[in-house]
């Protein structure tokens, strides 16, 4: 198939591009290059810089070739920042997908994978999370990916466009293989916050609530390797085109590592103290968030077969420890 991958220099389109790419398929990455890297970009692919906020950008990259499909992975992504700049990530995160979509209405693409989120949930009502659990969002970043997956539906339903969303939770990890070294430039999550810490580039990481009614009082989420995330994309896409039907998939290990535990195993796979900060919570954060993935299981037979949080931390500190000599 010819694929486009938006998104497709960033960390986890990387990965996803890569995983289309041994499968046999043709990549073309769009991306924008606000957080992408250069050398995430396969000599193997069609690179074409575009920013899918403009609507001739995304609409010229799609009429250069006919494409199957398409995966989404150019939506902003901080919770912390959504909530002070709801404008900024209305026009990226809303505006940019509505975009993509006319875009593929126009020439005729009728497949996308959409990477969504765990924030659609809100405060879960019960763990571990399944596809029937409420959606109530608590941060405007969470609005944004709740709302793509509504409009996704309309273009279903009125025009035939199928999609796939994946709501998964905390991508970790880097490419088993290790073929895939760039490292995001600007980071809030927490596994390369503490590798910043660990190197040297950063004075010390914060832990962003201790009073949760957790088991040790932070958060507690759900973290799956970004092998295991690229996988799934691939399996979603060619699903889709198979059975030409749209689904909703959760992607989770149905198992919860606290914030605190986090920090303890990357100080111990790096050897380095990593200081860091006990201060407030963040707005928008619930408690806990972790999933169940039967459905996306039964359906598409997909396994987290890279989801130990060993090979996520060892991975992660591999490429971390070569960028800067640690």
């Amino acid at each position: 198939m010819n694929i486009m991958v938006i998104g497709g220099a960033g960390y986890i389109g990387s990965h996803v591009a890569r995983e289309f790419l041994d499968q046999g398929h043709d990549v073309t990455v769009f991306d924008d290059m606000s957080s992408g890297v250069e050398e995430n970009i396969f000599p193997e692919e069609t690179f074409v810089q575009g920013d899918i906020r403009m609507s001739d950008d995304i609409e010229s990259a799609m009429a250069a070739k006919p494409f199957d499909g398409v995966v989404h992975l150019a939506a902003f992504k901080h919770v912390g920042v959504s909530m002070d700049q709801p404008d900024t990530f209305a026009v990226n995160n809303i505006s940019g997908t509505i975009n993509v979509l006319n875009a593929m209405l126009k020439h005729g693409v009728k497949h996308i994978v959409f990477s969504s989120s765990a924030s659609v949930f809100g405060e879960p009502k019960y763990l571990p999370l399944d596809e029937k659990h409420t959606t109530n969002p608590e941060s405007f970043y969470g609005f944004t990916k709740l709302e793509i997956e509504r409009m996704m539906y309309w273009y279903d339903r009125l025009k035939s466009i199928r999609y796939a969303s994946l709501r998964y939770f905390n991508a970790s990890g880097y490419d088993v293989k290790g073929r895939i070294t760039g490292i995001e430039q600007i980071t809030t999550n927490l596994i390369p916050v503490l590798m910043e810490v660990a190197v040297g580039k950063r004075p010390k990481a914060q832990i962003f609530g201790t009073d949760y009614n957790t088991r040790d009082g932070s958060c507690i989420r759900d973290f799956i390797h970004v092998n295991d995330l690229a996988t799934a994309h691939v399996m979603a896409m060619n699903h889709m085109v198979k059975h030409d039907e749209s689904q909703i998939f959760n992607m989770g290990t149905a198992n919860g590592t606290s914030v605190l535990e986090i920090l303890e195993l990357t100080r111990k796979i790096t050897g380095k103290p990593i200081d860091a900060e006990m201060t407030d919570r963040r707005p928008g954060d619930p408690s806990s968030l972790y999933a169940a993935s039967d459905k996306i299981r039964s359906i598409l037979g997909w396994e987290a077969r890279h989801s130990d949080l060993e090979t996520i931390i060892d991975t992660t500190w591999k490429v971390y420890r070569s960028h800067f000599n640690a």
